[in-house]
């Protein structure tokens, strides 16, 4: 997500800068080269040692003849983006107000006047945050191309947002902006029906791809609903839905306005009747399954001209049937290409995959993040 991005990273004073370190290690472990720069203040709640060894490069404490500000964010500079992780209040005002007289902000007034992108996690006490000073000023930077990451309002206090949250921000800083002005659908992870008030018929699926696709595409500048059942994320606007009828429904709803849908769920290929009370258990029970739609097979007949990516689980274990597989229902949809893989990679953060598109098959291995940026390479091109 982040291979050869540098990323200059700006400490201010903060209780949060105690997450500084596991900050720098979660943007290396991303691909990134980090470069830390801090504050008087960060240093008085952790020691630059800590963050030069996060960081594996000595840390900007004071400006000096070299001009460091310059050498790391100036027009030929080292970064590739400025990061202030945490951002007080003050600093955050600082910035509004090009007030440098910190590394830090003076790095960020640098980066502005240069053209590098700059991405703002702040981290305060609430009522500190609703300071009306302090919102003009996050609402003045963000008019200047700069990324506010919003904090988690936790306890009284305007918390730093996660570390996910961060590394995603700073990706869709620096990535190519093939999807901005798109609105892409991506639906993810299993759906499950009813059988009685307490159970019901699902599948193994944990959502891991789908949600990746949808943070490549929101890194890439789409507008993203994401259609499941699971937690809310950064990245996208969530419709939360249970069974396969409800993600249709939903789907239907979402790609009205849609540029481009991806059906990476696994949705549910049969139903029941669910029974109003639980049903007793020791007995012998007969289910009877009704077929639900093909979710591809309604949103192409309603949207004609919809680019949509299919997903294709197979247990075969064999590449030329899932090709097969994947093939048929790219002809049976009209979809743009298809993603086919064995269903022994449910649940797991590694994946392999066949790409199928009508000319050929592109073979995938890899982590499903990574499987993520490659179907929203696919899809930008395809739209553009």
């Amino acid at each position: 997500m982040l291979e050869g991005v540098n990323v200059a990273l700006g400490v201010s004073g903060s209780i949060a800068a105690v997450k500084v370190v596991e900050l720098a290690h979660e943007l290396r472990r991303r691909g990134a080269a980090v470069r830390g720069v801090m504050t008087g203040s960060a240093r008085g709640i952790v020691h630059p040692w800590a963050v030069e060894f996060a960081t594996g490069n000595p840390v900007v404490t004071e400006l000096t003849g070299r001009v460091e500000h310059v050498e790391l964010c100036g027009r030929e500079g080292w970064a590739d983006v400025l990061l202030v992780a945490p951002a007080t209040a003050n600093t955050v005002g600082k910035i509004a107000a090009a007030v440098d007289d910190t590394p830090v902000t003076t790095c960020a007034t640098t980066a502005l006047g240069a053209g590098l992108p700059v991405v703002v996690a702040p981290a305060m006490h609430e009522p500190m945050y609703d300071h009306p000073g302090v919102l003009d000023a996050v609402e003045r930077v963000e008019s200047w191309g700069v990324e506010f990451v919003p904090p988690r309002i936790e306890e009284g206090k305007a918390k730093i947002a996660s570390e996910e949250a961060v590394v995603t921000a700073v990706a869709r800083a620096t990535a190519d902006q093939t999807l901005a002005g798109k609105r892409v659908v991506v639906t993810s992870g299993a759906t499950s029906e009813r059988i009685d008030p307490v159970r019901t018929l699902t599948n193994r699926a944990s959502g891991k791809t789908g949600r990746a696709v949808a943070r490549a595409c929101h890194v890439r500048g789409a507008d993203v609903t994401l259609v499941h059942d699971g937690p809310d994320v950064h990245y996208a606007e969530v419709e939360r839905v249970e069974s396969a009828a409800e993600m249709l429904a939903a789907c239907e709803d979402a790609c009205e306005d849609a540029d481009a849908l991806v059906s990476a769920a696994a949705i549910s290929d049969f139903t029941v009747e669910p029974a109003a009370t639980k049903i007793r258990s020791g007995e012998p029970l007969t289910l009877e399954l009704e077929p639900t739609p093909k979710l591809v097979d309604e949103i192409r007949a309603a949207h004609p001209d919809l680019p949509i990516v299919g997903f294709k689980a197979e247990t075969s274990g064999d590449d030329d049937a899932m090709a097969s597989e994947a093939r048929r229902i790219m002809d049976r949809a009209d979809l743009s290409f298809v993603v086919a893989n064995d269903a022994s990679v449910m649940g797991a953060d590694e994946t392999r995959a066949l790409v199928v598109r009508a000319d050929g098959v592109d073979e995938f291995t890899g982590d499903k993040a990574a499987l993520g940026d490659r179907v929203a390479a696919e899809l930008s091109d395809e739209l553009n």
